[in-house]
């Protein structure tokens, strides 16, 4: 039975009846990094360094080094990127379990009203709607906020930092408290640059997805791109990050399963 679901699901992906759809977006120096208060530690952008091209440095090869924060341009939160979940069993991107790379997804559209109000909150209501038209979201699956932020490709634009701090839209403290406890979700995501909304400085308490996803043994993807081409539901999600030891994050290749 387990040989004849993978066969199947080689011949949809052969036969294009499954698509494969890139949620990343390209990483390059020009990708918005988070910017924190210059009292506290900051992430350097992505930096690419060439080693050798083809040349007296490496005659028949090309190669660079790199240099970045964990999280930067489309990445995975683990679990103790957060102080409430640091000290949680297997919170790390080399202990996390492979199968929890690997899960269903759901998509909220919400870019209506992330348009006009781009301090937009995630609601339960909103989601107790999404559910009445396309079902419950089930445990162990990936509730994703469709914005269109990935659109925003002017890096001041996507940031959208004001003298009162940056404006994008992301989940209420409630429904994230609604998301961990009532549907055991895996994890959080967002096209922006970060899994909470750009105001969540001053919510109660502070940054309510990291401090309750991460809290909860879960995970966040920020800066995905290209959720407009998945369904509301029926799309997995392969999340994998890359295994640095004792990592908070990583930049990741998130890719979907959809079908066509």
């Amino acid at each position: 039975m387990q040989a004849d679901i993978l066969a199947a699901l080689a011949e949809a992906l052969a036969s294009g009846a499954v698509d494969v759809v890139d949620l990343a977006q390209p990483l390059e120096p020009a990708t918005p990094v988070i910017s924190l208060p210059p009292d506290f530690g900051q992430s350097q952008p992505f930096r690419l360094e060439q080693i050798s091209h083809y040349d007296g440095r490496g005659p028949a090869w090309s190669w660079n080094n790199i240099s970045l924060g964990e999280h930067t341009g489309t990445h995975f939160d683990a679990p103790v990127h957060w102080i409430t979940g640091r000290d949680l069993p297997d919170n790390t991107l080399d202990t996390i379990q492979a199968r929890r790379f690997v899960a269903p997804a759901n998509v909220i559209d919400c870019t209506e009203a992330c348009a006009a109000d781009p301090d937009f909150l995630l609601t339960p209501d909103h989601i107790a709607a999404w559910e009445a038209t396309h079902g419950r979201v089930a445990a162990g699956s990936w509730v994703l906020l469709r914005s269109g932020w990935s659109h925003r490709t002017d890096p001041a634009a996507f940031l959208n930092a004001g003298a009162d701090g940056p404006h994008s839209p992301g989940p209420s403290p409630a429904a994230v408290t609604f998301l961990v406890r009532e549907r055991d979700v895996i994890g959080f995501g967002t096209e922006c640059v970060g899994t909470d909304a750009g105001q969540a400085f001053g919510f109660d308490p502070p940054f309510p997805c990291h401090a309750g996803m991460h809290g909860a043994n879960k995970f966040g993807l920020a800066s995905l791109a290209n959720l407009d081409r998945l369904p509301p539901k029926g799309a997995l999600l392969i999340t994998a990050p890359l295994k640095i030891v004792g990592g908070t994050g990583s930049p990741c290749r998130v890719l979907a399963l959809a079908p066509r």
